[in-house]
């Protein structure tokens, strides 16, 4: 199922509550794909929202997802510019996901500036697919098109964990927006996978993710990535990441912990 067709098929009570149901194609491994999960948990918090645009995500992976789930969102606390909303995802297994989205109202401001330079790659269409022909794959990624600029394929045992990567939805009716780019951000395999020269399962336990801009634009779906393995120590793996559109624009910056079974 397309991801808009998914976002859309979303089944409403009221304003605060969301329920979807996440087919098999959007599964990794026993859970759903986490870039979903925190996209179904944002659509869920913009409806208590009003007009503002989120600034930041933070999203706890707590279990499972998969099937029938339910996303029930509350108002944290609701100023004049900002609103916290916490968004609970449960499932048939219990709580699933927990996240807390903090949504602002453009203001002007003295400072305008990002010390977010991108860097140098070649175009989406000069770039080779980053699975190439590979049958095994997880389900989820056949919804995207990914392009290796830079950096090493996972279990490559490369010497540092550093991809960059051109990323887009495969499904063309998508505007971007804030949900689809949530749901993009977290496409790629953990940066530190690429070090390791065995298969070993992995698994996200937190993300949180800054939005730079209000006005989120791209040429033809495309955004560039760069994942970075900071650190590797007792089975857990803490990345950085930075998105940037077509034009070389920060859109997103964010951290992630990943426990590394291997």
């Amino acid at each position: 199922m397309d991801f808009k067709k998914l976002m859309n098929s979303a089944i409403a009570s009221g304003n605060t509550r969301l329920t979807f149901h996440v087919p098999e194609d959007w599964m990794q491994g026993r859970t759903t794909y986490g870039g979903l999960t925190g996209a179904m948990c944002l659509q869920t918090a913009q409806r208590l929202a009003g007009d503002r645009a989120i600034r930041s995500a933070q999203i706890a992976f707590v279990g499972p997802v998969s099937g029938d789930v339910i996303c029930q969102a509350v108002v944290l606390r609701e100023g004049k510019n900002t609103v916290f909303v916490n968004v609970r995802m449960t499932g048939s297994d219990g709580v699933a996901a927990d996240s807390i989205f903090v949504f602002g109202a453009r203001r002007e401001s003295a400072l305008n500036f990002a010390n977010l330079s991108a860097p140098e790659v070649t175009e989406p269409k000069e770039t080779e697919s980053y699975f190439g022909d590979r049958p095994m794959r997880p389900a989820f990624t056949h919804h995207f098109n990914m392009r290796l600029v830079a950096g090493s394929r996972p279990i490559s045992g490369a010497a540092e964990g550093d991809i960059s990567l051109w990323m887009r939805h495969k499904d063309d009716a998508l505007t971007p927006d804030a949900v689809s780019v949530l749901a993009l951000a977290d496409a790629p395999p953990p940066a530190a996978l690429s070090m390791l020269s065995g298969p070993a399962r992995i698994s996200s336990m937190t993300w949180m993710a800054e939005f730079l801009t209000d006005d989120i634009q791209t040429d033809n779906g495309w955004f560039l990535a760069r994942h970075i393995a900071d650190t590797s120590r007792d089975g857990y793996s803490s990345q950085s990441m930075t998105l940037w559109n077509s034009r070389r624009e920060p859109i997103m910056i964010g951290r992630q912990t990943i426990a590394v079974f291997g």
